[in-house]
């Protein structure tokens, strides 16, 4: 059975920043990159998002084009220790499309909550607490999720890119400088030497509206 393919949206500063160091984030690209972005969503089967976004954004993470689709992405939240809040916009919207949240858990009253408003808890944990990007993905596969579409935060960007299981990057670039002390898009990846540093193959530039489209795919897969 193969894997997923992943691609990985980044929406950042120039100078990679994702929020201020507040948090405060929307919004950094322009409304014709987030229209954009909801087509992306629109041809993924899934969407997959860290809980951080979810506490932080209280996103729908639905696509919302023009005509809209006739069926959502399957909507995925990495919640290593299910924090998503039943009352959140995602939870509450369960109507409109699957929901899932991905954890290291399986049991609990948070579970019980959100298995009773319609959502699908899924067991991917590492074994140490932390939900498997390896396991989460050979779920994805074995419920015929083909595509999946990463959209942060920076801890889930990380994890996944440790692990080498980001196919393509899709990175919108606004012209606005944050600063070192704004949230980075990709967390820490603990390389010690320049040669360790992954390297991609950029495939096209497209500018829209003021903002920049970089798309890029790892060298493997040219």
């Amino acid at each position: 059975m193969a894997r997923a393919s992943v691609t990985l949206k980044l929406a950042t500063s120039m100078d990679g920043r994702i929020a201020l160091s507040n948090g405060v984030s929307q919004w950094i690209t322009s409304p014709a990159s987030r229209a954009r972005v909801h087509q992306m969503r629109r041809e993924a089967d899934a969407v997959l998002v860290g809980v951080g976004t979810v506490l932080a954004d209280d996103p729908l993470l639905t696509a919302r084009t023009i005509p809209m689709p006739d069926q959502q992405p399957v909507r995925i939240v990495a919640d290593s220790h299910v924090r998503t809040p039943v009352e959140s916009r995602l939870v509450q919207s369960a109507g409109l499309g699957r929901v899932v949240v991905a954890s290291a858990q399986s049991a609990g009253a948070a579970v019980t909550a959100l298995d009773a408003a319609g959502v699908d808890v899924w067991r991917c944990g590492d074994g140490s607490g932390r939900v498997s990007p390896e396991r989460l993905l050979d779920r994805c596969a074995a419920e015929g999720l083909e595509n999946v579409f990463l959209e942060g935060g920076g801890h889930l960007a990380g994890s996944f890119l440790r692990a080498g299981l980001i196919d393509r990057i899709a990175w919108f670039r606004a012209p606005i400088l944050i600063g070192g002390d704004g949230l980075p898009a990709v967390a820490a990846l603990g390389y010690e030497e320049m040669n360790a540093a992954s390297r991609w193959t950029p495939v096209a530039t497209e500018r829209i509206g003021d903002d920049l489209l970089e798309t890029y795919i790892r060298p493997d897969t040219v």
